[in-house]
Parts: C-alpha cells; sequence; structure tokens
C-alpha cells in the first residue's frame, strides 16, 4: 500500500472545510483500486472563524483526517511548508480548500506519475470570474518571470501539484523564510507535466487575496528568484553618469562658443526631482533586498503550532 498525503491550507473556511472533504473522498474506489492509503492534512493558518471545529468533527468520524493549527496567521507558504513537513506520505498533493482545485483531477494526475513523471502540476487556461485588472497583472508578471529569472515559472500556474516523495524532500530542503513556493517548484527541477484545466470558481466563502495582497506577494517572488532589479538600478546609475557628464561637456561648449548664460531653473528643478525619484528607486531596490537578508538572518521559525491532531 502507498501513502498519498493531501495538505489542505486554510484560514477562514469553515464554510468549504466539509465541502472539500466530501469531495475528496469521492476518489476513495480509485484509490482502493490503486492500493492508495489516504492521510488528509488541514492546516490551520490561524483562523478566527470555527476552521478548527469543523475539522474536529470531521476527525471524530475519520481518522485519516489530521489537523495542524497555528499559533497565529502565518500565511498561506508557511501553512504549505508545515504541510510539506507534517506528510509521510509516498505522493503528496498540495489543495485549496475552496474547490478552485478540483479533487476529480487526482486521477488523471496519478497517470501523469505513471508515465514517468517526478510531479503531476496544474494550470488554468482561463480566468473567468476573476477581475479583470487581476489577471492582467498576473499574466504580466509571469510574463516578466520568463525574462529576469532563470527558475520556470508557468502562466496560470496553480499550487495544486502532485509530488512523489523525492521532490518533496527537495523541496524541504529548502528552509529559507522568506518563501515563494510556485519558484521553489521550479528551481528544484525534476520532470513535471502540466495538467490544463478551465478556471472553477470558489465553491464558499470569499477569497482572502486582494489586489494589494497578490502585488506583494508577486514583489516577493521578484526578489527571490532574480537579481535583475539590482542590475537595472546599476545600469540606471551609470546611465544618469554618462548623461550628466554629456550635459556638462555640452553646457561648458555652449558657454565659450555661443557666451550663452547658463539659465532655466524650471528645468533644473525638474532634473534635480527626477535624479532623485531614481536614486530612492534604486535605494528601494537595494532595501527590498536587504530586508530578505535581514529576515533570513534572524533565522525564526516558519511557523508555530497550537495544536495537533
Amino acid at each position: 500500500m502507498s501513502l498519498l498525503s493531501v495538505i489542505v491550507p486554510c484560514y477562514n473556511e469553515e464554510e468549504s472545510v466539509a465541502l472539500f472533504y466530501q469531495e475528496l473522498i469521492k476518489n476513495d474506489p480509485f484509490f482502493a483500486e490503486k492500493g492508495i492509503e489516504l492521510e488528509l492534512l488541514y492546516i490551520d493558518d490561524g483562523s478566527r472563524d470555527g476552521t478548527v471545529r469543523e475539522v474536529r468533527k470531521l476527525r471524530e468520524t475519520d481518522k485519516r483526517v489530521h489537523l495542524v493549527s497555528f499559533s497565529r496567521n502565518f500565511g498561506k507558504e508557511a501553512a504549505m511548508f508545515a504541510g510539506l513537513e507534517k506528510a509521510g506520505g509516498d505522493y503528496v498533493v498540495m489543495m485549496d480548500v475552496d474547490l478552485q482545485d478540483p479533487p476529480s483531477l487526482l486521477p488523471e494526475m496519478f497517470a501523469g506519475l505513471e508515465e514517468g513523471y517526478d510531479s503531476v502540476a496544474t494550470r488554468r487556461v482561463s480566468r473567468k470570474g476573476e477581475p479583470p485588472v487581476r489577471s492582467f497583472f498576473a499574466r504580466r508578471f509571469y510574463g516578466l518571470m520568463k525574462r529576469i529569472s532563470q527558475t520556470e515559472m508557468m502562466d496560470g500556474a496553480r499550487d495544486y501539484r502532485l509530488m512523489t516523495r523525492q521532490m518533496v524532500d527537495a523541496i524541504l530542503s529548502m528552509q529559507e523564510y522568506n518563501r515563494f513556493t510556485k519558484g521553489i517548484f521550479g528551481w528544484v527541477g525534476f520532470r513535471t507535466k502540466w495538467l490544463e484545466y478551465e478556471n472553477v470558481e470558489r465553491a464558499r466563502g470569499e477569497t482572502k487575496w486582494n489586489f494589494w495582497k497578490l502585488l506583494m506577494y508577486s514583489f516577493d517572488g521578484i526578489v527571490a528568484f532574480s537579481t535583475a532589479p539590482l542590475l537595472i538600478s546599476s545600469l540606471m546609475g551609470v546611465l544618469l553618469c554618462v548623461v550628466a557628464f554629456a550635459m556638462i561637456i555640452f553646457t561648458i561648449v555652449r558657454k565659450i562658443i555661443f557666451g550663452d548664460p547658463v539659465s532655466g531653473w524650471p528645468s533644473l528643478v525638474c532634473i534635480i526631482l527626477l535624479t532623485s525619484g531614481i536614486q530612492f528607486f534604486c535605494t528601494g531596490i537595494l532595501g527590498q533586498y536587504l530586508a530578505k537578508t535581514y529576515m533570513e538572518v534572524k533565522r525564526r521559525p516558519i511557523y508555530l503550532v497550537r495544536e495537533e491532531l
């Protein structure tokens, strides 16, 4: 018998906990046919509603259900890492509790592993039901990452991914505090099959990701898997030095040949504001990398557990 660990991060999802369980166990006949035992890990990310209560109810009737509850909200990245640490399965899959990651795809994903792949990942081919602005910036983000990072990040990729034990151990070897799992998946490598499906809207509740959180999350991904912003800031500094040197020569030559006095304080103010803005922008980029380094060297735990069943 093989063991499949299903990792389900939860944050204020009491309406979806039981519904997800009901959809997942529809695959029990398939699991029995393949000789697969199941463990279901609900990772409670410091929920303030009845999420933990709902998981306890499920555990009373099905001992395959496990609970790991954080002492506070540490974020989805911490929840996914905790799930990977707690998972003991020969195969591990991560899924969202809101059913945007359909459990019905699991048989097809296992078929991919039987073909010799180390993981089967999912990506949405449409963003139906998502705000147009969010979809636009999401596509721009993935397009940018393809240009500035050597790590593969597929447009529309979900965290919904079935992996072998070997790949999970490789991910766990990356103990960094500032985690961007989509990038980590690509960085560790291994053979991955991509499974495409139409976007599925949430079954219950509301998304916890607003535009601002997603924007900050994208910055984390850029800083974690690319040093291109540092190179860009350096090139901008060199370019400004060249332009400034050229303008100095131009001003001196104009004064010597034409006797044209140096004037125009409005243009001077604009130039100062422009260069100051670029300097602050470049300093901000450097600050982001320094802040991430600062958090790494603290060596704080990625999460703290309050309760575990």
